[in-house]
């Protein structure tokens, strides 16, 4: 079943890998024996479904999960269920690729005011005398 992100935007199975293995912490033999943490691939480079803008900003700001096969590599280990890591990695995914949806705004550079800048140079001017008056004078 495709992995549904937005009305138009169907991650199809065939892009998405999972792999599992043993989690690490606390859990006794449970944890020996059993593959529960879940590894995801998602693949990022060759996927048709995600306009190219939208790879390029996951691109940007996720650049340190993906491999050097244009993976998106996402793991969770934090239950004891692999059923339920495997869907922590997919709501993972569904958020990094939901947050690059939203365009950036670009921000308009601003001036200081007036008031401002006399604030900011009443303040060092303060500051400045303070220092001053704490200097050992020589006045004989």
């Amino acid at each position: 079943m495709p992995l549904r992100v937005t009305a138009k935007i169907e991650i199809p199975d065939e892009d998405l890998r999972f792999t599992f293995a043993r989690s690490s912490g606390p859990g006794g033999q449970n944890v020996n024996k059993v593959n529960t943490k879940a590894l995801l691939a998602f693949d990022l480079e060759n996927t048709t479904v995600l306009p190219v803008a939208l790879k390029l900003r996951i691109r940007k700001e996720h650049g340190n999960r993906i491999n050097s096969d244009g993976q998106l590599l996402i793991s969770n280990q934090e239950s004891r269920e692999q059923a339920r890591n495997r869907q922590n990695c997919l709501d993972k995914l569904l958020e990094i690729i939901g947050g690059c949806l939203k365009q950036p705004k670009k921000r308009k550079p601003t001036r200081p005011t007036r008031a401002s800048k006399r604030r900011r140079l009443d303040s060092k001017k303060k500051n400045s005398q303070k220092k001053k008056d704490r200097r050992w004078r020589n006045d004989t």
